[in-house]
């Protein structure tokens, strides 16, 4: 019988059919072993870069339009931003505004990407450049944002706060990204009730700001 260092000097010493002691194995194997992990590592690396890459190539499209104050002199201060993202039911409108007078406040995509006054008559719109509601198939009526048969252009009303602040998110579900694209957003100074009676187009009355929205 061995003895057990007589066994364990065997083993060290015992080659592999292929010339490899087992010494030589364990180290292979430990190479080897290392060599996986990194293989798994760079493979999660380009697993996570793919993912991303991906995600961003699917982000939802969107437009930031810069607002402004109108007056009858042309174009004033800046009061804020409103950000249209593209949406399985519409375009998602979030506007983040500051400078309004405190109420409900009229809001509609008008038809040119133009803010300036225009004069006519002897009196002077603010952005009247913008021309009218944009109503592509010619209704002719103020219905609101949910009505089918009126003007596309008209969006959910604004809500201003006692400081002049608005921060909503609203949807618009008849519209399509496109339809923004080249044209202007108007804030009017008043309320709009969706409709053409008592007064028309809800409402809202003057201009007082507008965004033309990049084409």
């Amino acid at each position: 019988m061995f003895k057990t260092s007589e066994i364990k000097t065997t083993l060290v010493g015992r080659h592999s059919p292929c010339g490899a002691s087992v010494s030589s194995l364990t180290v292979m194997d430990k190479e080897n072993s290392m060599h996986s992990k990194k293989q798994g590592l760079s493979l999660v690396t380009t697993s996570a870069a793919l993912i991303l890459a991906a995600s961003q190539a699917i982000a939802e499209p969107k437009l930031e339009v810069e607002v402004f104050e109108a007056g009858v002199e042309g174009r004033g201060d800046s009061i804020g931003t409103v950000t249209l993202t593209a949406y399985d039911h519409g375009v998602l409108i979030e506007s983040d505004l500051t400078g309004l007078s405190p109420g409900i406040h009229g809001f509609h995509l008008h038809e040119n990407p133009d803010c300036s006054p225009v004069e006519k008559d002897g009196k002077t719109t603010p952005a009247g450049a913008a021309g009218g509601h944009y109503d592509p198939e010619n209704t002719g009526k103020h219905k609101g944002p949910f009505d089918k048969s009126g003007h596309l252009g008209d969006l959910p009303r604004l809500h201003v706060g006692q400081e002049g602040e608005n921060a909503q998110t609203n949807i618009a579900p008849r519209l399509q990204l496109s339809d923004f694209k080249g044209r202007a957003l108007v804030i009017h100074g008043g309320g709009d009730n969706y409709s053409d009676s008592p007064q028309p187009l809800g409402g809202g009355g003057a201009r007082v700001a507008c965004g033309v929205v990049a084409g």
